[in-house]
């Protein structure tokens, strides 16, 4: 068993319709995901989540924290919603956007407190304690890229064959998880049905998740950030407020975003998720130590007692 240090993990939040999961990852993704904390009975709400926060003796380990932006604001006391002042660093005008593309300096947020413009709590934890999500960033830029995507074009229409899944309504909104992403990255032909400018978006935009906010980060990270966002703006992508935090606050970004991401604790909520329809309502510690158990049965190296004499029949 390793020797714990809390700086070498960090907590991930998440709230569905049926719980609200607190799980602690190990940074660099080495280990298995720990759970801390499941209820059935607290939801996405302030006081429920400082409620988990101080059952959690947060304050005595201080662990760095990767979420998502909706459970950042619950953390931090913002106000929900598309609100005028959404950057919890800067005083970013969400509603000027005569001035997202040309000015990149907004002056700072010096404290967090009740009162304050979009701050309607005190901060349940440190802003200094907040990592930038690259799962949900990265869902952010393929929104903004595919609102901004002629629906009558062939580009747009060609994602229908690729995932045919998907609504109308959804691919207009961007809605898109990570594999869907993917498998558009991994389809050529969807690239070659692109204007000139909509090619330019797309290439950047890979670039960006392949160095960046995977794991790896290339030297030149800045410059394809940068060429991403001109490329952006040149097709008519709005500014919303995952672009502003890499337009303009790209230096807040962990050294590895991969090591830190926010993508195991979306796999994990997903785990739990199915663990939670397996059980059918019945969620109580059993359903934990069956979850626990089957992270143990996926590890290869482990020798386990008990063996499977199911009869295999190979092909001659």
């Amino acid at each position: 068993m390793p020797e714990y240090h809390p700086n070498d993990w960090r907590l991930f939040l998440d709230c569905s319709k049926q719980s609200l999961k607190c799980v602690l990852l190990h940074n660099g993704n080495v280990y298995a995901a720990v759970p801390i904390g499941h209820s059935v009975y607290l939801r996405e709400e302030y006081n429920d989540i400082k409620t988990v926060i101080d059952l959690l003796k947060y304050h005595e380990h201080n662990w760095t924290t990767c979420v998502d932006l909706k459970m950042v604001n619950f953390l931090l006391g913002q106000q929900r919603g598309f609100t005028k002042y959404p950057c919890y660093l800067c005083m970013w005008d969400s509603r000027a956007r005569e001035k997202h593309w040309s000015q990149k300096e907004w002056p700072i947020r010096e404290t967090l407190k009740a009162g304050m413009p979009n701050i309607v709590n005190d901060p349940i934890v440190s802003r200094e304690k907040i990592i930038f999500p690259p799962l949900h960033i990265k869902l952010g830029l393929m929104k903004q890229f595919m609102k901004a995507l002629n629906t009558d074009g062939e580009c747009f229409q060609h994602i229908f064959s690729v995932l045919p899944g998907l609504s109308f309504e959804k691919i207009k909104a961007g809605v898109f998880d990570g594999p869907q992403i993917r498998a558009l990255v991994r389809d050529q032909e969807f690239a070659r049905k692109m204007n000139d400018k909509e090619r330019t978006a797309w290439l950047s935009f890979v670039a960006v998740m392949a160095n960046f906010l995977g794991n790896k980060k290339a030297d030149n990270y800045e410059t394809l950030v940068a060429n991403m966002l001109s490329a952006f703006r040149d097709l008519g992508c709005n500014m919303s407020v995952k672009l502003h935090y890499l337009y303009s606050h790209l230096d807040r970004f962990p050294e590895n975003p991969g090591a830190v991401s926010d993508e195991q604790g979306e796999r994990f909520h997903q785990d739990l998720k199915t663990m939670e329809e397996r059980y059918q309502g019945r969620w109580d510690k059993h359903m934990m130590a069956d979850y626990c158990w089957s992270i143990k049965r996926e590890c290869p190296e482990t020798v386990h007692k008990r063996k499977s004499y199911k009869r295999k029949f190979m092909p001659e």
